[in-house]
C-alpha cells in the first residue's frame, strides 16, 4: 500500500475543509407584520377557534335536517319451515317439511310539517352561536395579538437593554480607569477606587443579565408565532408609539363595536330563542308520511303497494321535563343578559383605563427624554471637572450614577409606552388584522 506522505495529506485535508458547506445558525429578522401573518397561519388558539366556527355551522346543518324529508330504505327476506304429514298407499305416513320464502321491500318517507315553530327558533339560536363563535374568533385573535406584541415589544427591548447596559459598561470602566489613575497619583482614596471598582462589577453583570435575557424573550415571541421548534430571531424595528388619539374618545360607543360585546349580545340573542324553542316543546308536532313496497313470494315482485298518512305526536305527561326545560332556557336568558350587562361595563372601564395609561405613556417618555438630555449633559461637565480636580469623587459620581439610571428609566418609559398602546388596541377589539387595515 503506497503512503501519502505527510505534507500532502494535509494540504489535501485542509483544502477538504476549505471547500465543505459550513453550517452557520443565523438569527432570523423579523419585523412586526412578518410576525402577525406567521401568528395568522400557524398559532394553536387561533386554529382552536377557527374550528370552533366549523362546529357551530356543522351544529345549524344538524338542526336544519328536521325540516328536511326523511326517507328509509328497508329490504328483508323471510324463510318459514313448516312440516306435514303425507299418507302413502301403503296405509304409512311420512314428514314432509315445506319451506317459504317471502320477500319485502319499501321506501318510507317522513316529514315535519308543523312542530310550534320550535325547529325555526332552533335555527334561528343556531345561527346566533355561529355569530358568537366568529365574536370569539376575534377575541381570540385580539389576545393573541396582545401577548405577541408583547412578545415582540419585549425582545425589542431586550435587544437595547444589552446595547444600553455595554454602554453602561463601558463608561464605568471609563470611570474606573480615571479614578485608579488618580488614586495611583495620591489624588483620590481607596475607597472610591473600590466604589468604581464594585459599579463596574455591577455594570458588567448588568450586560450578561441582559444578554441572557434575550433568550427568554425569544422563547415568548417564538411561543406566540404558533412555531413547534425554536430557532434565534432578532426583532427589527423601534420603540416608538405610532399614531396616537389625543382627543378622548366615546367610550360607550366604542365598546359596542369590540367582539367581546358582540360575543355577548350574539349569546344573549342565542339564549333568547332557546327559551321561545322551549315554549314550542308544548305544541303537537305533525308529521306527513308516506310508504311504497312489496310483500311477496318472488324476489322480483311484479306489484307495488303503497299508503300515504299524516301522524300527529303530543306528549301528554312527560314527567316535567318540559317544564325543567323552559326554566333552564329562561336561566340561560338571564345568565346572557346579565353577562352582557357586565361585560359592557367592564369594556367601558377598560378603554378609559388603557387609553389613560396610554396617554401617560407617552408623556412619560418626552419627560424621560428631557431628563436624559439634561442628565447627559450634567455628566459630561462633571467628568471634565473631576479630571480638572475641581469636584470630589462623591459629588461627581452622583451625577454618574444619575445618568446611568436615567439612561434605563428612558427605555423603560418607552417600553411601557408600547405595552399600553398594545393595551389600547386589544381594549378597542383590535385582531391580527389590525394592523393590516
Amino acid at each position: 500500500m503506497t503512503r501519502i506522505p505527510y505534507g500532502l495529506a494535509a494540504i489535501i485535508t485542509a483544502a477538504v475543509f476549505a471547500y465543505a458547506p459550513v453550517t452557520v445558525c443565523a438569527e432570523e429578522l423579523l419585523q412586526w407584520k412578518e410576525c402577525v401573518g406567521e401568528a395568522k397561519d400557524k398559532h394553536p388558539d387561533l386554529v382552536s377557534a377557527r374550528e370552533k366556527v366549523n362546529q357551530a355551522k356543522a351544529s345549524k346543518e344538524i338542526t336544519r335536517s328536521a325540516v328536511i324529508p326523511q326517507l328509509t330504505g328497508n329490504a328483508s327476506e323471510t324463510t318459514n319451515k313448516t312440516a306435514t304429514t303425507v299418507k302413502s298407499t301403503t296405509s304409512s305416513s311420512a314428514a314432509k317439511d315445506n319451506r317459504n320464502t317471502t320477500y319485502d321491500y319499501s321506501i318510507t318517507g317522513q316529514e315535519l310539517v308543523f312542530d310550534g315553530f320550535k325547529t325555526s327558533f332552533d335555527l334561528s339560536q343556531a345561527e346566533r352561536n355561529i355569530y358568537s363563535a366568529r365574536y370569539n374568533y376575534d377575541v381570540t385573535s385580539s389576545n393573541i395579538r396582545l401577548r405577541l406584541r408583547t412578545a415582540f415589544v419585549n425582545l425589542l427591548t431586550a435587544q437595547e437593554l444589552v446595547r444600553v447596559t455595554e454602554d453602561i459598561e463601558a463608561r464605568r470602566n471609563q470611570t474606573y480607569q480615571l479614578v485608579k489613575l488618580r488614586y495611583e497619583g495620591g489624588r483620590e482614596h481607596k475607597g472610591s477606587l473600590l466604589k468604581s471598582e464594585a459599579d463596574l462589577a455591577q455594570a458588567t453583570y448588568g450586560v450578561n443579565l441582559a444578554k441572557r435575557n434575550i433568550y427568554l424573550q425569544q422563547r415568548a415571541l417564538i411561543k406566540e408565532l404558533g412555531r413547534a421548534t425554536f430557532s434565534p430571531i432578532i426583532a427589527k424595528g423601534d420603540l416608538g408609539v405610532g399614531e396616537l388619539v389625543r382627543e378622548r374618545p366615546d367610550f360607550e360607543n366604542m365598546a359596542q363595536t369590540t367582539p367581546l360585546l358582540r360575543q355577548l349580545v350574539a349569546q344573549k340573542e342565542a339564549a333568547n330563542f332557546g327559551v321561545k324553542s322551549a315554549y314550542a316543546d308544548f305544541f303537537p308536532q305533525v308529521y306527513a308520511s308516506g310508504t311504497v313496497g312489496n310483500t311477496n313470494v318472488n324476489a322480483f315482485p311484479d306489484k307495488n303497494e303503497w299508503s300515504v298518512g299524516s301522524s300527529m305526536v303530543w306528549p301528554i305527561f312527560d314527567g316535567g321535563n318540559r317544564f325543567a326545560s323552559l326554566s333552564k332556557a329562561k336561566a340561560a336568558l338571564g345568565q346572557a343578559e346579565a353577562d352582557e350587562r357586565s361585560g359592557k361595563d367592564g369594556v367601558i372601564v377598560t378603554l378609559s383605563n388603557t387609553w389613560t395609561a396610554l396617554q401617560n405613556g407617552v408623556d412619560n417618555v418626552e419627560v424621560q427624554r428631557k431628563l436624559l438630555e439634561a442628565a447627559g449633559e450634567r455628566a459630561k461637565i462633571a467628568e471634565a471637572e473631576y479630571a480638572a480636580g475641581l469636584m470630589t469623587y462623591d459629588n461627581w459620581i452622583i451625577i454618574e450614577d444619575d445618568y446611568v439610571n436615567t439612561k434605563i428609566n428612558f427605555l423603560n418609559a418607552e417600553t411601557n409606552a408600547l405595552q399600553a398602546d398594545a393595551n389600547w388596541v386589544q381594549a378597542k377589539g383590535g385582531t391580527l388584522d389590525y394592523d393590516e387595515e
